[in-house]
């Protein structure tokens, strides 16, 4: 099954994401298929959320579940039109 997930980076008590879509058997932080975009939970700067829409929409087309924290933030960007 493939999913569209966050996978961590950035430094100690600094944390970033990535929007990801990768198999759901690899690790957290392992190799994914493709990167949708980026999250910054502590809000640092003006672009704290970026996602490629169309790509997004693509892949659940495609039948790519999200995780439940990574909806949030494609509603919030507007891949949903809800």
């Amino acid at each position: 099954m493939v999913k569209i997930r966050l996978s961590r980076y950035g430094s100690k008590h600094n944390p970033h994401y990535r929007i990801v879509v990768a198999d759901a058997r690899r690790p957290r932080d392992g190799g994914y298929i493709e990167n949708l975009g980026h999250y910054d939970p502590r809000k640092t700067s003006e672009n704290f959320l970026v996602v490629n829409v169309e790509s997004a929409r693509e892949w659940l087309k495609k039948g790519a579940q999200p995780t439940l924290t990574a909806k949030r933030l494609l509603k919030a960007s507007g891949v949903y039109n809800q």
